[in-house]
C-alpha cells in the first residue's frame, strides 16, 4: 500500500490506475471502515482509502481537538484490508489557503442532524466535493449508519454532475445491536452496556410502523422510554428512505427510523429500515 498526502503525488500515482474506488475516512477505523473496503475492492482495480480528520464538520463545542486520531493502527488495517493507495493529507493540502468557498447543501441539511450540528453538513460537502477533486474516483464507497449524509452526498453528486457511482454499505454492528462507531470508544464499561438500547428503540418504531401505529405515536413513546432510562434524545423520526422528507399519508414507499440521543457524554446516531 502506499502513503501519500499531497495532491500531486496522489495523481501522479493514480494515473494508470483503472477503475479508482474511493472510501472517505477520518480515520480512528473499526471493521465498519474495513467492510467498505472490502466493497470498494469488488467495484474497482485500485481502492484509495482517505484519513482527514475535517475541522468544517465539527461545531465550536464539538470534539475537533478529542477525535481520537490513531494513524499507525489505522495504515496497518488498511494495508491488511487490501487499500491500495492511503491518502492521508495535512490540513495544509487539503486547505492551502482558508476555504471561503463552501457546498451549500440543500434544506434537507437543516433537519435531523442539520438542527443539533448546524453548519454540519455545509463542512462535509465541501470536505467531500475536495476529495473527489482529489481523488477522481469511479466509485465512492459510504456508510448507511450515516444515513442523512448518504442522501445528501448522493444529492451533490447528482446535481453537480459528478461521474461517480455512490454505493451505501449496510451498517456494521457489534453482537448485541450496537453500530460500530469511533464514538463507541468514549463510552464507560457501564454505558456500553446500554448502548444497544437506542437501536432497539429504533427496531421498535419500525416494528410498530408494519402494525400500522401513527408513526408520531411510536417516537413519542420510544422517545420517553429512552429519556427514562438516562438518554438525551435530540430525535427520534420515521421519514421516507429515499429522500428523508416527511412520511405522506397513504404513500407506500419504503421508509427508515432514524434517531440520535445521548448516553453520557457520547452522542450516538443509528437509523433502521422499515420496509
Amino acid at each position: 500500500m502506499d502513503i501519500v498526502s499531497t495532491l500531486d503525488a496522489l495523481r501522479r500515482r493514480l494515473a494508470g490506475a483503472g477503475r479508482v474506488a474511493f472510501v472517505p475516512t477520518m480515520g480512528n477505523l473499526h471493521a465498519g471502515h474495513l467492510k467498505l473496503v472490502d466493497v470498494a475492492r469488488e467495484r474497482g482495480d485500485s481502492v484509495v482509502a482517505s484519513i482527514f480528520v475535517n475541522r468544517l464538520q465539527f461545531g465550536p463545542h464539538e470534539d475537533f481537538d478529542r477525535y481520537p486520531r490513531t494513524f499507525d493502527a489505522d495504515r496497518d488495517a488498511l494495508a491488511r484490508a487490501g487499500c491500495n493507495v492511503l491518502f492521508a493529507p495535512r490540513e495544509r493540502d487539503l486547505y492551502p489557503v482558508p476555504q471561503q468557498y463552501r457546498v451549500a447543501p440543500p434544506p434537507l441539511a437543516m433537519e435531523l442532524e442539520g438542527v443539533f450540528r448546524p453548519g454540519f453538513f455545509e463542512g462535509v460537502c465541501t470536505v467531500v466535493l475536495k476529495l473527489f477533486n482529489a481523488v477522481q474516483p469511479h466509485v465512492a464507497v459510504f456508510g448507511r449508519k450515516d444515513r442523512q449524509q448518504l442522501v445528501i452526498v448522493g444529492g451533490m453528486i447528482e446535481q453537480f454532475n459528478l461521474p461517480i457511482e455512490l454505493v451505501g454499505v449496510e451498517t456494521a454492528r457489534a453482537d448485541d445491536g450496537l453500530a460500530l462507531s469511533s464514538r463507541n470508544g468514549y463510552l464507560t464499561p457501564a454505558e456500553r452496556a446500554r448502548a444497544p438500547a437506542l437501536h432497539h428503540a429504533l427496531q421498535g418504531i419500525a416494528a410498530g410502523l408494519r402494525a400500522g401505529v401513527p408513526a408520531a405515536e411510536l417516537e413519542h413513546a420510544a422517545a420517553g422510554r429512552l429519556a427514562a432510562d438516562g438518554w438525551q434524545v435530540d430525535y427520534l423520526a420515521a421519514r421516507r428512505a429515499d429522500d428523508l422528507s416527511a412520511l405522506r399519508a397513504g404513500d407506500d414507499a419504503p421508509r427508515v427510523v432514524l434517531g440520535a440521543a445521548r448516553l453520557g457524554g457520547t452522542r450516538l446516531i443509528d437509523n433502521v429500515d422499515v420496509d
